[in-house]
């Protein structure tokens, strides 16, 4: 019998939406093949699930969760396939604990946090829910002072940590950030590859075309600076009071930008587009044939 490998256990799991055990042991009983275990799992309690896990989970919850004493907090991305099924009850009461055990237990390893009771639970909710679920991402920010905020929708959570001020004023960072996104915290943050791409598009706009070269380094060096300036947090207008900038809020309370996360649920996945004409007219052509 083959040996059962960890990458044939992620196959079948990205598969089938299954958990890890019940992978590895629909694998031994198909001696190693991935479409036999696919096979057999359509025959178990897992027929729905498997059906259901190719489907984009693209929809979902971002939440948070912060410590009492406004130090740390976990910030969760739990997805569903509908936003009907993001409001469903039992789906949020999921979401919930998942992020509660990543609190109470500091994990933010999402295939530790859910070995267990949890992928059980998760199992069981795509069986009676129907739609493909899954845990995303979790992840801790802390800080002497540490706030947070949600938006109404449960599509976007922030978490801001900063060295001083309370959290009324972190939460209130935290929710520019959820209204502004910026992409990084300060200036000198921004990776280097998208200052490339950002010099890139600025240098094939129309008004560089035919400059020499030193007109076009100026003007590169300022629009660089205002790209800078409009994608950190810190140099960005607060959203309450455009006359400062986050950076000099913070600085008035006494503090610092320690740094922020900001979760907007869905983002980076590839959804699927589905062409419902074409969809019916395959299915006219096959009901004919």
């Amino acid at each position: 019998m083959a040996a059962i490998t960890a990458a044939m256990v992620k196959e079948l799991r990205e598969r089938t939406g299954l958990g890890m055990m019940e992978c590895k042991k629909a694998l031994v009983e198909a001696g190693g093949s991935v479409d036999a275990a696919i096979e057999e799992l359509r025959k178990s309690s897992g027929l729905k699930a498997a059906k259901k896990a190719g489907r984009t989970a693209a929809e979902g919850v971002s939440l948070i969760r912060i410590s009492d004493d406004n130090t740390a907090a976990y910030i969760l991305e739990v997805n569903s396939e509908t936003d009907f099924v993001a409001r469903d009850d039992n789906f949020l009461n999921f979401a919930n604990e998942v992020l509660n055990t990543a609190f109470e237990n500091s994990e933010t390893d999402v295939a530790k946090l859910m070995e267990g009771d949890l992928e059980s639970k998760r199992e069981a909710l795509v069986q009676k829910i129907g739609e493909n679920i899954t845990v995303r991402r979790v992840l801790e920010v802390k800080g002497p002072v540490v706030g947070g905020y949600v938006h109404s929708t449960n599509k976007i959570a922030s978490v801001v940590a900063l060295t001083a001020g309370d959290s009324e004023l972190a939460r209130d960072i935290a929710m520019h950030a959820a209204a502004v996104n910026p992409r990084v915290a300060k200036p000198e943050d921004m990776p280097a590859e998208e200052l490339e791409k950002e010099k890139d598009v600025i240098k094939a706009q129309p008004d560089m075309e035919g400059k020499p070269a030193e007109i076009v380094e100026k003007m590169m060096g300022g629009r660089i600076k205002k790209f800078l300036k409009e994608n950190s947090l810190v140099e960005q207008p607060f959203v309450k009071d455009p006359e400062q900038t986050v950076g000099e809020l913070i600085k008035s309370a006494g503090g610092e930008l320690v740094g922020f996360v900001r979760l907007e649920v869905g983002e980076g996945i590839e959804k699927e587009e589905v062409d419902f004409a074409a969809e019916v007219a395959a299915a006219a052509g096959a009901s004919k044939s």
